[in-house]
């Protein structure tokens, strides 16, 4: 019987569950359909679309070297997937589940059509088997953690098949290149390639040249001068690993030191949570006292800040890191987001919207968990009145080396004077002053927020 395999945001042959359903069952023919319709507002992203045209692009080759082809569509997902379903006479129907609401939307209205399977494999267990004792679901990350842990560890991985048999004749496919996925006029993102490396075996490397290091990931990852952090994100995202590779590999490395790095993955299953119960999260304050709090529109401030031009060294330097090349430090966001939406009083959602363009591993769901927990306005979050100190938080996690390769007119700049060159009288000419001084700003949120029953 001849299937599809649906591919998403799965784009990987090791540990592909659909796959090897799909497989077992006889010819199998592989789709990926861009679809920019029933996203709606979050159709993937300017550096999201560079990342995808790399992994599509390696995908299709493993495909082939295993004897099939990537058939590429554009349009509605479901239309595109009926419609090569009846090219080739198949009835069924593979794919890894996926907790996005559009997707899952078009899941249900596949459903209807079509023998559909959907299975399992983009997080460490599926959301909805984590529950409390009385069968609840959780909003709060720390017991989410602990029922997950119990369930732990999750399946061995599977191996990618060798050969993949489908039908004689391959079905038309859409050019990559005709998709223009990659930026030209200018091309912003000539420098990526630098740091990435898009695709399955890129995900492979990635976790290789993390493991030797993943005992001082605690520490380490908050320092955004050295290469702490595992850089697996948009691998994950991608789905070009699975959670459950991640997992074993590191599990056994480190064992039991290896948990606050598993901590973090853990903390994607919880944001896939977060959207599944709530689908609208991305746009919605998970808390509705929030609702009618006064953001600042400050347009002004907004492009200072998106820019680099905020006065803030750190805060520049990491929104300069993004801009060159579709990432920033995990310690650097916090940092650059609680600016945003503390000393600037920028509503949370404009920087949502920022960092889902430009970010190459923008998922919706840990993008949207990430703002509210640093806004404030979440289901599980900081308090508001937990602000930041930029300069503290420069000095502290040592951001001198990382202040001056991104923010170059700093590099001369000596300690400990390039946290805050403007208070020790030694900015050079052209670094712009800071859009508000600490305290000011500092102040100026806590009232706001008090004045508005927001305080604490």
């Amino acid at each position: 019987m001849t299937s599809i395999l649906w591919f998403r945001q799965d784009l990987r042959l090791a540990d592909q569950r659909a796959l090897v359903a799909a497989a077992s069952e006889g010819p199998v023919v592989c789709l990926y359909v861009l679809d920019d319709e029933r996203p709606g507002p979050w159709r993937i992203g300017g550096a999201q679309r560079w990342w995808l045209h790399h992994s599509l692009s390696a995908l299709a080759d493993a495909l082939v070297d295993r004897g099939a082809q990537l058939i590429l569509r554009r349009g509605d997902a479901v239309e595109e997937v009926l419609r090569l379903a009846c090219e080739v006479g198949a009835a069924r129907v593979h794919a890894l589940r996926h907790y996005e609401p559009w997707w899952q939307d078009a899941e249900a209205a596949l459903a209807d059509r079509i023998d559909l399977h959907l299975h399992d494999g983009g997080t460490l267990a599926p959301p909805d088997r984590v529950r409390t004792g009385g069968g609840g679901r959780y909003r709060v990350f720390t017991p989410f953690w602990r029922a997950l842990k119990e369930q732990m560890p999750p399946e061995l991985p599977l191996p990618a098949p060798d050969r993949i048999a489908t039908v004689a004749d391959h079905p038309d496919s859409d050019a990559l290149d005709d998709w223009a996925l990659l930026p030209t006029a200018p091309d912003w993102a000539a420098g990526f390639g630098d740091y990435w490396a898009p695709g399955e075996e890129g995900a492979k490397d990635a976790l290789r040249n993390f493991l030797p290091n993943i005992t001082d990931y605690d520490t380490a990852r908050n320092l955004p001068s050295i290469a702490g952090s595992s850089r697996l994100s948009p691998h994950l995202h991608f789905g070009e690993i699975s959670p459950a590779t991640v997992w074993h590999h590191a599990a056994k490395r480190a064992r039991g030191e290896a948990e606050p790095f598993l901590r973090e993955v853990g903390w994607r299953d919880f944001a896939a949570n977060v959207i599944d119960i709530l689908p609208d999260y991305g746009r919605r304050n998970g808390r509705e006292a929030w609702d009618d709090f006064p953001w600042r529109d400050a347009e002004a401030d907004f492009a200072a800040w998106t820019k680099g031009r905020t006065g803030y060294p750190i805060v520049d330097a990491g929104m300069r890191e993004l801009w060159a090349t579709g990432w920033m430090h995990n310690r650097v966001r916090m940092i650059a987001a609680s600016f945003l939406t503390k000393h600037l009083l920028i509503d949370w959602r404009r920087g949502e919207r920022w960092f889902w363009d430009t970010l190459v591993d923008a998922n919706y769901a840990n993008n949207a968990v990430n703002w509210q927990w640093i806004a404030g306005t979440g289901i599980d979050s900081n308090p508001f009145g937990r602000i930041m100190a930029p300069i503290l938080q420069s000095e502290k996690f040592d951001a001198a080396a990382y202040i001056r390769k991104w923010v170059p007119e700093l590099a001369k700049v000596p300690e400990p004077w390039i946290h805050d060159p403007h208070e020790a009288g030694c900015a050079p000419k052209g670094y712009p002053a800071p859009l508000i001084g600490h305290r000011a700003g500092r102040a100026r949120a806590l009232a706001t927020a008090e004045a508005h029953g927001r305080g604490g």
